[in-house]
C-alpha cells in the first residue's frame, strides 16, 4: 500500500459513506444492486498477458466482492487463491506480498498448509526485528495478525520494543514519518501507525506498558487537533454508523389507476432497515410553489417491506412534483447505529385522464371574422364532418382540455432557449392539426398548447399550400406525458378553392417513394394461350398401340416355337434359388422399362438399371455355372 492511497474496499465504502451525508441534496439515490454488483465483476478481468496484475490489486478486488455480496467467478477465485499460495511459498516475497496474500487466503478461503503459515510468521518477525520501515511494519504486523485471525499461535516476542519502534517514528503533532531516515510527515502515516500499534497490543503475550498507551493517546489527540486547523471537527465518543437509503421503486403514478405511494428504506447494500417511521412532510409543485405541508405518515406493509401511501387526498393533479420524507427510528438504541440524514426529496411524475370539452370546427369570414359554418364535435372519436372554404375565408378550431380536478390544462414547458424556440413545449405537450391533400402532400400545423381557439388564414398561406386546391383530410392529435389518452383522430375533410398558381409559383415537393413498394404485389398479368392443335383420331392411337405390342407377341411365339420349358431347372436347392432370382431380375427389369414408359425419367431408370444389372450378372453366373457343370458330368458319364 503506497503513502497516500487507500485500498479500494476502503475507498468505496468512504465514497459510500459520503454519498449518504449528502443524501439529501440529491435525488434518485438507490442502493446497491445487482447492477452495481455486476459492473464491479467485470472490473476484476486478466490483462491481455492472462494476468490479474499484482497481489494487493487481487485483494482489493476480492474483498470489494465480498463487501458488495458478489458471487465469485470460480476461475477467478482459483487463479487468486494460486497467486496468494505461490506468494506464500515463495522465498522472495516482500512482507507487503505476504500481507495481502494471506488476506486474500482469508477471504477466500483458499486451502493453505498450516506449515506454510508457521514459515510465512517467521519470515514476518525477522523482518519486524530488522527493520526502521513504518510501511515493513505495518506489512508484518497485519501479516501476523491476519495468520492469528485464521487460528494459528501467533505469539510476537518483544512486543515493548516494537512498540518503542514505531512511537519513535512520531512527531510531535501527532503526524508519523515513514522510517528513521525520513524527514518528511504525514497524517496518512499517522493512520498507518496507530494500525500497527493496535495489531502489537493483539499480538502480545502479555499487556502493553500502560504509560506507552497513555503517550499515544496523547499523540491521537495532537493529531485530531492538526485535522481540526483544517476546518473538520470530531467528537471523543467516536461512531460508525450505518447509513440507510430512501427510495422510490416507481416513480410515475396514475391518477386513474389509484396507484399507491410507495416508498422503500434500506441500508446502501440493499439489507432490511430497522423499524422506522416515514413522513410526507411537503409537497411541491414543478414551479416550487408549497402544495401541502400537511404531515402525513406512511403505512408499513411487513410482507413487502415497503412504506405506503394512497395519493388520492393529498389533492394533487397531473404534472411534476417534489416530495420530502422525513425518516424517524422507533427505537432509540438504533440512534447509535444507524444515520438517517436530514430530509429525502423524490420528484415523482402524476398522469391521468385529461377531458376534452367544447370542441368546434368551423370556418369564417376572413374580413369581417362572422362564422359561415361551425360544427360540434367529439375528439375522442372519428368524425365526418365537410367543410368548404375558400383563400379568403379561415379554419377555426377551438376547444378546452381540463384535468381530473377540473382545472384548465395546460403544457409543462420551459422558458424556450437557443435556436428552437416551442421546441421544449413540445416535447411535453403537443396538439397538431395535420391537412392532406388528395395528392398526398401534407401540411401541418402546431396548435399552442395554452390557445383555446386556433385559426388558420388561408390567404396568406396560399402559396405554402402550393395553389393546390381540391379535398384535404383533417387530422388532430393531443398528447402529453402526463395525458393517459392521448390521440389521433380523423376529423372529416375540407373542400379548399385556391387561386390559379401563377406561372413562377413553387411547385409541390416530390412525395417519398417506398424503398419496400417494389416488394409489393405486381399488376395481374393477362395471357390467352393458343388453341392446342388437332389430335388424329383415337382409332389411328389405337392402331399404333398395337403395333408397338407386335414385338412382345412376337417374342412370345418365339419361344413357344423353339420349346421352352423347365427341364433344365435346378432340382437342389442352392441353385434353385439363385436360378429363381435370375428370372426374377430378368421380370424386374422388364417392369422397370415400363415404368420408365409411364413415370420414371432416364437418369432415375439408369441409377435403378445398374442395380439391377449387378444383380443380375451375380445370380446368373452361378445358376449357369451349375448348369454347366451338369452338363459337363452328363458328357463323362
Amino acid at each position: 500500500m503506497a503513502a497516500g492511497r487507500l485500498p479500494a474496499s476502503v475507498t468505496l465504502l468512504l465514497l459510500l459513506l459520503a454519498a449518504t451525508a449528502v443524501a439529501p441534496l440529491a435525488s434518485a439515490v438507490r442502493p446497491v444492486s445487482d447492477a452495481h454488483r455486476s459492473a464491479a465483476a467485470e472490473l476484476f478481468a486478466a490483462s491481455p498477458d492472462g494476468s490479474f496484475g499484482d497481489v494487493e490489486r487481487i485483494y482489493e478486488a476480492v474483498r470489494t466482492f465480498q463487501i458488495l455480496g458478489v458471487e465469485k467467478d470460480k476461475s477467478l477465485t482459483g487463479e487468486a487463491c494460486k497467486v496468494a499460495a505461490e506468494k506464500l511459498a515463495s522465498s522472495s516475497s516482500t512482507a507487503k506480498d505476504l500481507f495481502h496474500a494471506v488476506r486474500i487466503s482469508g477471504v477466500l478461503g483458499c486451502g493453505v498448509d498450516s506449515g506454510v503459515y508457521d514459515d510465512v510468521a517467521t519470515k514476518l518477525k525477522a523482518v519486524i526485528k530488522d527493520t526502521n520501515s513504518l510501511l515493513e511494519l505495518y506489512y508484518s504486523l497485519g501479516g501476523l495478525l491476519s495468520i492469528k485471525e485464521k487460528g494459528h499461535n501467533v505469539v510476537l516476542p518483544d512486543a515493548d520494543s516494537t512498540f518503542h519502534a514505531i512511537k519513535a517514528l512520531s512527531q510531535s503533532d501527532g503526524r508519523w514519518r515513514y522510517d528513521t531516515n525520513s524527514a518528511e510527515s504525514s497524517t496518512f502515516a499517522a493512520g498507518v501507525a496507530l494500525e500497527a500499534l493496535a495489531s502489537v497490543v493483539s499480538l502480545a503475550d502479555s499487556e502493553i506498558d500502560p504509560s506507552m498507551i497513555a503517550v499515544v493517546k496523547n499523540d491521537i489527540v495532537k493529531l485530531f487537533d492538526t485535522i481540526k486547523s483544517y476546518g473538520m471537527v470530531y467528537s471523543d465518543d467516536i461512531r460508525a454508523f450505518v447509513p440507510l437509503i430512501l427510495s422510490l421503486p416507481s416513480k410515475v403514478f396514475s391518477l386513474t389507476s389509484k396507484d399507491q405511494l410507495k416508498v422503500e428504506v434500506t441500508t446502501v447494500f440493499g439489507s432490511a432497515a430497522p423499524p422506522l417511521r416515514v413522513n410526507l412532510v411537503q409537497v411541491l409543485g414543478s414551479d416550487s410553489k408549497v402544495i401541502t405541508t400537511e404531515a402525513k405518515e406512511l403505512q408499513f406493509d411487513l410482507d413487502s417491506n415497503v412504506h405506503y401511501l394512497d395519493i388520492a387526498p393529498l389533492k394533487i393533479d397531473v404534472g411534476k412534483y417534489s416530495l420530502v420524507f422525513e425518516i424517524s427510528l422507533q427505537e432509540p438504541e438504533h440512534e447509535t447505529i444507524y444515520a438517517i440524514g436530514g430530509r429525502n426529496t423524490e420528484t415523482i411524475f402524476v398522469t391521468g385522464l385529461i377531458k376534452v370539452d367544447k370542441a368546434e370546427i368551423g370556418i369564417s369570414d376572413n374580413d369581417a371574422g362572422s362564422v359561415e359554418s361551425v360544427q360540434k364535435i367529439d375528439p375522442q372519436k372519428d368524425a365526418s364532418v365537410s367543410l368548404s372554404a375558400n383563400h379568403l375565408q379561415k379554419l377555426r378550431l377551438s376547444f378546452q382540455l381540463s384535468t381530473p380536478l377540473g382545472k384548465t390544462f395546460k403544457p409543462h414547458q420551459r422558458p424556450s432557449t437557443g435556436s428552437f424556440p416551442g421546441l421544449i413545449e413540445q416535447i411535453f405537450f403537443q396538439v397538431f392539426l395535420k391537412l392532406k391533400h388528395e395528392s398526398k402532400v401534407e401540411h401541418l400545423f402546431v396548435v399552442p398548447g395554452s390557445a383555446r381557439q386556433f385559426k388558420i388564414d388561408f390567404l396568406g398561406l396560399v402559396e405554402k399550400f402550393y395553389y393546390l386546391s381540391g379535398r384535404y383530410d383533417l387530422e388532430l392529435a393531443v398528447g402529453d406525458a402526463a395525458m393517459e389518452n392521448s390521440f389521433l383522430r380523423a376529423l372529416g375533410h375540407l373542400e379548399l378553392d385556391l387561386p390559379e398558381a401563377p406561372e413562377k409559383a413553387p411547385k409541390p415537393p416530390a412525395q417519398a417513394v417506398d424503398p419496400f413498394s417494389k416488394f409489393g404485389p405486381k399488376k395481374e398479368i393477362s395471357h390467352i394461350f393458343r388453341a392446342p392443335e388437332k389430335r388424329p383420331p383415337k382409332e389411328l392411337s389405337f392402331a399404333f398401340t398395337g403395333l408397338t405390342l407386335l414385338p412382345f407377341v412376337g417374342f412370345l411365339i418365339g419361344l413357344m416355337r423353339l420349346g421352352v420349358n423347365l427341364k433344365n431347372f435346378p432340382p437342389l436347392s442352392a441353385p434353385a434359388v439363385f436360378a429363381s432370382l435370375f428370372h426374377e431380375g430378368i421380370g424386374a427389369v422388364l417392369l422397370l422399362y415400363v415404368l420408365f414408359w409411364v413415370k420414371l425419367d432416364l437418369f432415375t431408370t439408369l441409377k435403378y438399371l445398374s442395380f439391377l444389372g449387378v444383380f443380375l450378372v451375380f445370380v446368373g453366373h452361378r445358376a449357369l455355372s451349375y448348369l454347366s457343370s451338369m452338363s459337363a458330368k452328363q458328357k463323362t458319364a
